[in-house]
């Protein structure tokens, strides 16, 4: 970013922007990943109160959301995302669609011959035209737009004429081309007049790494690679435009100061503080107490005030340790297995680990943080099991998800991420080439990393076979996945991904007790108990496959595929009166299922309902035909 001190001229539209915002030079990010990170900057809320914490975390309704807030106060509201990671439809941010009268998502995972930016993800310049055509029939104020750009995440492959421009540093290529749709984004918004009282707020979720620390990439470590991010606020009338402020501040600062910004009273469940008081200060300032910033607005924020951030993604894709760190004073404070302290006004880098000689202030510092998380707590919930589909569509990302469960490590002591990250960046990169279809690098790198890290062999096992079932290569994904399996017994995952594969071979006796010992180490997964069902109407264990039916649709009474194959299974059996309420939550869910509405007319013409069978196979009849071949 120009505005931050770049000389590398990337981005000239927003540093013609931050000269007429006000320009936060420390803002931290409190999670380095995109769905947590996201959480944080529409809630006001830390993730140790939010729980959205990780990839794929629902949403909670009780949570304070900004969209929601602004809607309920006659603000029109629009979601345009960049990446499948944000689309509530897939279950990868459930309930981050509250309170938007349209989210434009719509991602699938990518068919063979298909280009991610038709399935995964879509450009900036898509995301940007979906909204300003949005915007032409919602011009009338107020109004709310989040635009989300994907652009400069990994891979890092910009069109042209980026792509050529910048054919050495493609990341460069990303961000300049983000750069130049910002710049059409503001240049509608003054070409229609709604630039000058439009409040305008940019920021990134977080920052990338590209070998720092041992890093390649994000989500597991929290130095200001990664957690440093950009955030510049543009208020109407330009005021205070050209302003720089310097103290720290965090993403979960943004919600608060929007709600004030568009006079909406910030709720008391939003944890961060109204950046105003940074941004319009007092000639006379009083001073905080104790060093703890004021929750009045009229008070200013304290400009030494601690920042919090924190990864659970080592611990969920690895089995390793979660990070959590504290920003105070002139320090910066790792909470870790092998504690880390750095002096940044001496060592901005964060090269020197300082905890080792200076233990009574990692100590001091220490408590601190713990102190800041029990009380910024919110009641403890249990974490969600992510299901197959939200677990293909994070590995197309390129994100892992295989769960703690998956780590053969037996070690007692918790695993470091700093002593495992070359196993991280290496895995990401072998999985890269799979998926570039360079078999043999692939795999070469596979036996090289097992062998140099025998206690996380299992993940890596388990990744490789996930990889090839996704790319329809089942025969070769076998030998793969049992030896995953046999590393780790106790993984419901590294089970299911063998059943799968066995499944697509029709191998079905086999994959049977691959998925029952899936659902036994995960039995509150609706899914794997829906898999199961389905096994076991392959092989004719009618009954056994009822009960699985049962129990999944007592775990999720909305799983559409339950209620439409189990409706369908009652019809076959010729219970049709148990199979009406089935299909008719199946239409419920799904009001666009041809099939649904199908087998829902089935049911009412053997029930002798005539008029409800015309009415249903209307519909179906209807759907098939809007359903293009």
């Amino acid at each position: 970013m120009g505005f931050l001190g770049s000389n590398r001229g990337l981005t000239p539209n927003l540093d013609a922007l931050a000269k007429q915002s006000v320009v936060f030079a420390r803002a931290y990010a409190q999670v380095p990943l995109t769905t947590p990170s996201h959480a944080v900057l529409l809630t006001g809320t830390y993730p140790q109160y939010n729980h959205v914490d990780d990839l794929a975390e629902p949403l909670r309704p009780e949570l304070p959301y900004l969209p929601d807030l602004l809607h309920q106060h006659g603000y029109h509201t629009a979601a345009f995302v960049g990446s499948i990671v944000l689309d509530p439809d897939r279950g990868a941010a459930t309930g981050f669609d509250r309170g938007f009268e349209f989210y434009d998502a719509n991602f699938h995972n990518s068919n063979p011959g298909e280009d991610r930016y038709q399935s995964l993800e879509r450009r900036a310049e898509d995301v940007a035209n979906h909204a300003m055509g949005w915007l032409s029939h919602h011009q009338q104020p107020p109004f709310f737009i989040w635009l989300h750009f994907y652009d400069a995440h990994e891979p890092y492959d910009p069109p042209e004429p980026f792509k050529t421009q910048y054919a050495s540093e493609p990341y460069d290529g990303e961000i300049a081309y983000a750069d130049s749709v910002v710049g059409s984004v503001l240049e509608v918004l003054q070409r229609h007049g709604l630039f000058e009282n439009t409040v305008i707020a940019v920021a990134a979720d977080h920052g990338e790494a590209f070998g720092e620390h041992g890093e390649k990439y994000h989500g597991v470590f929290l130095y200001d690679e990664t957690i440093h991010v950009p955030l510049l606020l543009k208020l109407a009338g330009e005021k205070f435009a050209g302003k720089r402020v310097d103290a720290r501040v965090a993403l979960a600062d943004v919600a608060p100061s929007l709600l004030q910004a568009a006079r909406v009273s910030v709720p008391s469940t939003m944890q961060g503080q109204s950046l105003f008081p940074l941004i319009d200060v007092p000639k006379s300032v009083p001073k905080s107490v104790g060093g703890r910033e004021s929750k009045s607005p009229d008070r200013p924020i304290d400009p030494d005030r601690p920042i919090y951030s924190e990864s659970d993604y080592a611990r969920r894709a690895f089995g390793w340790s979660e990070l959590r760190s504290w920003r105070a004073q002139k320090y910066l404070y790792v909470q870790a297995p092998k504690k880390e302290l750095y002096d940044q006004s001496a060592d901005p880098d964060a090269l020197k680990n300082l905890a080792p000689d200076a233990k009574a202030v990692a100590e001091t510092l220490d408590g601190q943080l713990s102190t800041f998380r029990k009380k910024t707590s919110g009641a403890a919930i249990k974490q969600s099991e992510l299901g197959p589909v939200q677990v293909e569509d994070l590995r197309a990302l390129g994100y892992l998800s295989s769960g703690n469960e998956n780590s053969n490590n037996k070690e007692k002591t918790p695993v470091d991420p700093k002593d495992k990250i070359d196993f991280a960046n290496k895995l990401h990169d072998f999985l890269a080439e799979l998926e570039a279809d360079r078999f043999e690098v692939a795999f070469a790198g596979l036996r090289d990393i097992t062998q140099e890290y025998p206690a996380d062999a299992g993940t890596a096992y388990l990744e490789f076979g996930r990889a090839l079932n996704h790319r329809q290569k089942y025969q070769e994904a076998l030998p793969i996945l049992r030896t995953a399996v046999e590393k780790m017994p106790d993984s419901s995952m590294a089970h299911y991904e063998l059943g799968l594969a066995l499944v697509k071979l029709e191998q079905f006796e086999a994959a049977l007790p691959e998925v029952q010992a899936a659902v036994d180490h995960k039995p509150d997964s609706a899914q794997l108990h829906f898999d199961l069902a389905v096994v076991s109407s392959h092989l004719k264990h009618l009954p056994e496959a009822a009960k699985e039916y049962e129990k999944t649709l007592e775990l999720d009474p909305d799983h559409f595929q339950a209620n439409l194959t189990y409706g369908r299974l009652l019809l076959l059996e010729g219970h049709p009166e148990a199979a009406l309420p089935r299909l008719s939550r199946a239409v419920k869910v799904d009001p666009e299922s041809a099939e649904a509405h199908g087998f829902l007319a089935v049911a009412y013409q053997q029930l002798g309902k005539p008029v409800d069978a015309e009415r249903e196979r209307a519909k179906a009849v209807k759907l098939k035909a809007q359903t293009p071949e």
